[in-house]
This record gives structure tokens, sequence and C-alpha cells, in this order.
């Protein structure tokens, strides 16, 4: 009966299907539930008859996964009040209706090449998962947020990001809700081998994180500060003084050793190479030895005749500053991934006149910056020399895209602003740096000013972090990096190479058995 209901109405059931299926993204990670409904897909679809239906079923699918898995963003909107804050769940939805075209694709590209095959059936649509997926995060300046494969933090399955990464992780998920649909029509030996190979998977994994050594025997101290400031607090001008009081007293004073200081991405209102009484400032709050990283704007002025005219702004970048004890700016990161509508708005002489503007405040628009690139640390107090790489915020969720390969840095910074993102987005945007740390072999800190601040180590674990909507701080030694890792070194060639060489085998199996 259950079964003839879903005959029925197919696109209402991938729909609640897709809904469901967000909850095995952080903050739930109710992963079991997401590999069901995975099974539910494979199922609508093996029984759909024509092409336009496994569209239309895997469009459903992917937009209810959307709407509730982002339903975060619409908060972002509650910050300003240029337009009106309902804005926000019309852009969640509009949206999702955007990015459902990927699993839609996937789906029909899985249904076409398996129809028939139930055997296959599932192998199909998880390697057309993997290139759609891939594909979401590069058409169009990219939106990576929450790839299937991030529901297997936690399981062991997690550490075969080191592999295949997060898109080969989106595959086993796939293929292990095929596992369930094959073991729901008797098909015992795909299901067996499959969920042999998980297990093993999971096992190896485990087996990685045990023997991986403890997070807390690295060698360089860091602190990470959290100071609590709310986005409607952040640009407030008569709240300057309270926030940067905040940030000094969570900053602590400075031991014997140098100390590398975390502050959060738009740590302070100041134009830090052209403000020299700020750099006073925040430079007495370090020991001699210490280094603070935090960020702020870099702004561009026009320049005439060799002068600077500081009465025209042209742009600006999204910045991290390195700044030691003695006021000297020792390195700079401009972001390069920039949020749409939140950094810069797009098409702005159009969309500007209908009266829609970005959500950071201020009329000019975010520069993007190179990519991904390594900034040398020097020695201090008995602290080595290190390496660091820097990506703010949102960048991290690209995976592959995090790292400059030619000078391999010793650990991540990923400063970010999480005030904007309400309760779901922070844990989201934690479990995907999570990831980023497996793939690569590095340890990634994170601080935030409302949180989640966090440590995490080269195999993913949370070694120390502040939670959401709390002020804090804290000490911790800066774990050791691993050797790069088999993803660090061919990135997601890796995981589309597999993809595309499991699409060749299966069509070959599939016409051998024909």
């Amino acid at each position: 009966m259950i079964d003839a209901g879903m005959k029925r109405r197919p696109g209402l059931t991938a729909l609640l299907a897709g809904a469901l299926s967000a909850t095995g993204f952080e903050p739930l990670h109710l992963w079991p539930v997401t590999l069901a409904t995975l099974a539910l897909l494979i199922h609508l679809l093996w029984h759909t008859p024509d092409r336009r239906g496994a569209f239309k079923t895997g469009y459903a699918f992917g937009l209810g996964q959307f709407v509730v898995g982002l339903n975060w963003i619409a908060h972002a909107f509650t910050f300003q009040d240029t337009m009106p804050h309902w804005l926000g769940y019309l852009a969640v939805v509009l949206l999702s209706f955007y990015l459902a075209v990927y699993p839609a694709i996937a789906a029909l590209i899985g249904w076409q090449l398996g129809r028939g095959r139930a055997g296959l059936f599932a192998t199909f649509l998880a390697c057309a998962w993997l290139f759609t997926e891939y594909l979401r995060a590069t058409m169009f300046t990219g939106f990576a947020w929450n790839p299937l494969g991030v529901i297997w933090l936690g399981t062991g399955v997690d550490q075969a990001a080191s592999v295949i990464g997060t898109y080969g992780l989106g595959l086993l998920a796939m293929l292990a809700g095929g596992a369930l649909w094959w073991a729901t029509h008797r098909q015992w030996r795909p299901a067996g081998m499959l969920v042999g190979g998980l297990a093993v998977v999971a096992l190896l994994g485990l087996i990685r994180v045990s023997a991986s050594p403890s997070p807390s025997t690295g060698a360089t101290a860091i602190r990470v500060v959290q100071p609590n400031i709310n986005q409607n607090e952040k640009y407030d001008p008569d709240l300057e003084e309270l926030n940067f009081r905040r940030l000094a007293e969570l900053t602590g004073r400075s031991s014997r050793t140098g100390r590398l200081v975390f502050w959060p991405e738009a740590a302070v209102p100041a134009i830090l190479d052209m403000e020299p009484r700020w750099r006073a400032r925040i430079a007495g709050l370090l020991g001699p030895d210490d280094l603070l990283m935090l960020g702020g704007d870099k702004f561009h002025y026009r320049e005439q005749g060799g002068m600077i005219d500081t009465s025209v702004l042209e742009g600006a970048n999204n910045s991290l500053w390195v700044l030691d004890a003695h006021e000297r700016l020792l390195g700079r990161y401009d972001k390069a991934h920039l949020v749409p509508y939140g950094e810069y708005l797009p098409m702005r002489p159009l969309l500007s006149a209908i009266g829609l503007s970005r959500l950071v405040p201020g009329d000019v628009d975010f520069w993007p910056g190179p990519g991904p690139r390594t900034l040398d640390l020097p020695a201090g107090g008995g602290r080595a020399p290190l390496r660091m790489g820097v990506q703010i915020c949102y960048e991290i969720v690209f995976s592959g895209q995090v790292v400059d390969r030619t000078h391999r840095p010793d650990f991540i910074f990923n400063p970010s602003n999480d005030a904007w993102f309400g309760s779901w987005g922070p844990p989201q945007h934690l479990a995907q740096a999570r990831l980023r740390a497996i793939e690569e072999g590095l340890p990634v800190i994170r601080s935030t000013p409302t949180g989640i601040s966090a440590l995490v180590d080269p195999a993913g674990r949370i070694v120390d972090a502040i939670g959401h909507e709390h002020a804090g701080a804290f000490d911790a030694l800066l774990p050791a990096a691993y050797a790069p890792t088999l993803f660090a070194r061919g990135g997601n060639l890796i995981p589309l190479g597999l993809a595309f060489l499991m699409l060749i085998g299966s069509v070959a199996i599939g016409r051998r058995t024909r």
C-alpha cells in the first residue's frame, strides 16, 4: 500500500525524502536517515518510466534537501534593513530551485545508463552524483555547501577523504543507499559486497584515527579568541570600544614562549595598513614574540598623479593580516572566493536599480584575491618558523581548492564570521572544515565572532572548541601536520578518475550481462 502511494505521487515522495535527507547534515547528523532516503530515491528512480520522470524525481529530491539544509541563509537577511527580511526565505527557495538541477541531472544520467540493470543501477547513479556534485561546486562561481559525503564524519568512513576526497565520500554514501535498496529487493550479493566494503573502509579509518599522534603533542602554543560579537553589534560605532575590550580581554597575557593568537574575520573596523594608531593599540596586547592573525579590510583608493585620493574608494579586499608586537604587518591574504550578494552584488547596475543590495554594509564591492597562498610566519620566543595557509570563511568549503600545493603550509587558518548563519550554519561550516583537515592532512584553526571556533587536528578530530554564541578563548598546542595525503597530491582528479573508471567498468559489465 505504501509502495502504491509512492508510485501515485513520486514527486511528493521524492520531495519529502530529500527534506529528510538533510537531517544527516549538522547539526542533527542523523546519517542513517540520509542513507535510507537515498535508498528510497533509488527505488523511485527504478520505477520511473521515462527520462522526464527521472529528472523530475531527482529535482524534487534535491529541492527538499537544499530547502531544509540551507534554511540558515534566511537568517542572514535579518541583519540589514535595506530589503525586507522575508526576502531571506525567498532566497533560500530560489537558490534551492537552481541547486536542485544538479541532483536532477545525476538522476537522469543514472536512470538512462542503469535502467533494466538492477545490479548496476545504484553504481551508475553514484558516479553521476559525484560528477554533478563536483559541477555544483565549480559552475557559476560554485556553491559547495553540504556535500553528501559530510554525513560520514565520525564514522571512520570519513578518513577515506584522505584518498578520494569529499566527493568520493558522496559516491560511497550513494552506494550505501544502493546496498539498502538491493537488500530490500533480495539482491544479496551486491548488497553484501558493498556493506562489507564499507565496513572495511570504516575499520581502516578508525584504525587510522586511533594510530594518529595525540592532538596535544604539537610544539607551538596557540590561542583562539571568540568574542561573541553579534552581527547587529559588529558595525555599530557606539559599540566599537566595547567590542575591542572584549577582544583585548580574551587575548590574555603573553607568556615567555611566543604565541600565535587568532582573531576572527573582520575582527576590527580599522584599515590596518593606513591607521598606525590602531596597529599600535592592537600590538600593545601582544608579548614581544607573539604574532596575531586578524581579519580586516584592505581599501583601494583612486590614484591620481602618484597621489592617493582617499575621497574616492574604488574597491576593497576581505583580508587576513599578520601583526607582530612591533606594529609591523608581516603578511596579508585576500579572500579569493567571494560570496555573491554578500560581498559583491552581481549585475550591480540592474539589481541596485530595483532596490537590492549586498548584505555586508557598504556600497563598494569587494575584489577577489589571487587564490590559495601560504604565508611564512617567522620564528620567535622558542617558536619555530611556520607556514600558514589561509581560507577566509566560506572558502573552506571548496574541496581541493584550499592549499597552495607548490608551498604546502603547516596548518590552515579559517577566520570566519558565522554570526550571519543562525544555529544550523555554524556546525555545518565546522563540519566542512573538518573534511578539509582530513583531505589535506593538515590541522585547521577556526576563529569566529559567535562560534563555532575550534582547533581541528589532521584526522578531523576537534581538539578544542568554543560553543555557539559563547564568549571565550582557549590555549592549545598546534598539532603537527601529516605527510601529504594522496588527495593532497592528486586533488579532485582522484575521485573524478575513480568515478570515470567505475562508470566505464559498469557499462562494460552491463553489456556482457545483457
